[in-house]
């Protein structure tokens, strides 16, 4: 799959579930309103689809939410997606805010997936429970130990926010250090109304990373995920910390992503609003054929990248549509 700039589109990221546990107060408004049963995906559909995006050139999938691992009977896809490894899919990977791993981190592990995500913006118990509007720290924890028992590799995501959390980083780096984690600082986007101002919120990872220096060397390095999040090498821990600058840093030159929503709704960026349904067509029964030409037709639009621009007149988000609904 060959977008209009040339560009491979190998990684697909799945959300199975616009619901979370957790209520971030940087993702989601707190009393969301959730979608109705009958307009997700069964797993059944969830999983052919994926197959299509496998047999035209996708080689890595990351399976996300909300929180995927709320949604019952999820790992019978990935179990499903598992058996795919070893062919034409290289890798099945998920972003996780921790909650259910501590029963699900061997299925994952048994299932093929290598490493994983967790979500965590705060060590600290208090400010945890804040951000996430009722989460307890203690349970994200045990959930990342069990992934760490299991032989996961872990990478901690953490949105960097202002005024919040700024004063964590070196914490939680050497954190990571001792644990042998990577973390991957992010920067809030603009999606969804959140009943906040996102300038508010808003903090340069430029200006994050030229405090670090300070205590920590950070030496270039070309490895990459195929995300993306621009690595350095940590000399004091031999554990990696990464960025992610949407904002601060356009790095559309290089996407190879298509997101594809619990609804069937494929988006060809996060950060526009054009999208291809795909969930009429499975409903009605098309052939494969039929799938992969819609595929096609829609890697087709893909455009050159985001403009992830808040209205600072009006704190307006830059789409409508929440990051949960989104997949990430």
């Amino acid at each position: 799959m060959i977008d209009p700039f040339g560009r491979s589109i190998t990684y697909l990221r799945v959300s199975v579930t616009d619901r979370c546990d957790l209520r971030c107060a940087y993702c989601m408004a707190e009393d969301m309103t959730f979608l109705p049963k009958a307009e997700i995906l069964s797993l059944e559909e969830l999983d052919r689809l994926c197959a299509a995006f496998i047999r035209l050139g996708t080689t890595k999938i990351r399976i996300t939410g909300g929180e995927p691992l709320v949604r019952r009977d999820v790992m019978t896809l990935f179990a499903s997606l598992g058996a795919r490894l070893g062919g034409a899919l290289d890798e099945l990977t998920v972003t996780t805010n921790g909650t259910q791993l501590a029963r699900h981190a061997e299925a994952l592990a048994a299932a093929g997936v290598k490493r994983i995500n967790v979500s965590m913006d705060t060590l600290d118990p208090a400010k945890f429970a804040a951000i996430t509007r009722w989460g307890k720290l203690d349970k994200t924890l045990d959930g990342i130990f069990a992934a760490k028992a299991a032989g996961l590799a872990i990478k901690i995501n953490a949105v960097a926010l202002k005024g919040f959390n700024e004063d964590e980083y070196d914490r939680m780096l050497a954190w990571c250090g001792e644990h042998g984690f990577d973390l991957c600082l992010i920067e809030t986007m603009p999606m969804g109304e959140i009943d906040a101002d996102r300038t508010d919120q808003y903090l340069p990872l430029s200006l994050v990373r030229a405090r670090l220096r300070k205590a920590w060397t950070l030496e270039d390095t070309d490895y990459a995920t195929g995300g993306p999040a621009r690595y350095y090498n940590v000399a004091e821990t031999g554990r990696r910390i990464g960025f992610i600058t949407p904002m601060t840093h356009n790095f559309c030159e290089s996407c190879n992503r298509v997101r594809l929503t619990c609804t069937g709704t494929l988006y060809m960026c996060l950060g526009q609003d054009d999208a291809a349904d795909f969930r009429p067509l499975l409903r009605a029964g098309v052939s494969d054929d039929a799938i992969d030409a819609a595929i096609h037709a829609a890697i087709a639009r893909k455009p050159k990248g985001h403009d992830f621009i808040i209205d600072r007149r009006h704190g307006a988000p830059a789409v409508a549509r929440h990051m949960s609904v989104t997949g990430g």
